[in-house]
């Protein structure tokens, strides 16, 4: 066997373990963040649950921050892929983005949504707005009100403009379930006012 073969084999093995280091310090942070809240979580229970040390988690993330920004990234894209599916549910590309957004709103209710993506999340790492998965979903939103738009179904308007605001709007409903005493009970309330706003976009028919 040559020694750049060797070299290779090396570095491929040494890749596998950072990345299956990197999903069980995810997972292990996940559980803690979710039962226990960000500020509350140890570095030194969440490695050992792990089955690693403080210095994968350097290595991997730099700080306990950095492993709360993986966490959410890896949150993220599980509601995207929700979210997702409710748009594709429904019958037209309004309905769609209705679905979307009020499934976003309720999934403050999810557990580890609310402590970790809601809660904790902007507390540590600030605007939620600002983030790489609300951005994507910004995007897809100026799309979809876009296609509407050349459709005829909403009225002319500044897309980037309604678009920032639809999803802030969302943002902010599932903030304050998530905050509320009473998620539950405040969620119906939500949704209705969000609905009742967005259809003020609506075309006359």
């Amino acid at each position: 066997m040559s020694t750049e073969k060797i070299k290779r084999d090396g570095t491929a093995r040494r890749a596998e373990r950072a990345a299956a280091n990197r999903d069980r310090l995810i997972a292990a942070a996940r559980a803690a963040f979710a039962s226990q809240g960000y500020a509350a979580a140890s570095m030194d229970e969440l490695t050992a649950a792990a089955g690693l040390t403080r210095g994968a988690l350097y290595h991997g993330f730099g700080d306990k921050k950095g492993l709360l920004a993986a966490v959410i990234a890896q949150l993220d894209g599980e509601m995207s892929a929700r979210l997702a599916a409710a748009r594709a549910a429904a019958p037209d590309a309004w309905s769609g983005l209705m679905a979307e957004s009020v499934a976003y709103i309720r999934m403050a209710l999810d557990p580890e949504v609310q402590r970790i993506m809601l809660l904790d999340g902007p507390a540590v790492l600030g605007n939620p707005s600002t983030w790489p998965g609300e951005q994507a979903c910004l995007a897809v939103t100026i799309a979809t009100l876009s296609q509407l738009h050349a459709d005829g179904v909403i009225k002319p308007v500044d897309i980037e403009a309604a678009a920032r605001l639809l999803n802030g709007a969302a943002l902010t409903a599932a903030l304050w379930v998530a905050a509320a005493e009473e998620p539950a009970a405040v969620l119906d309330r939500a949704t209705l006012a969000f609905r009742t706003m967005a259809e003020g976009l609506l075309a006359p028919r």
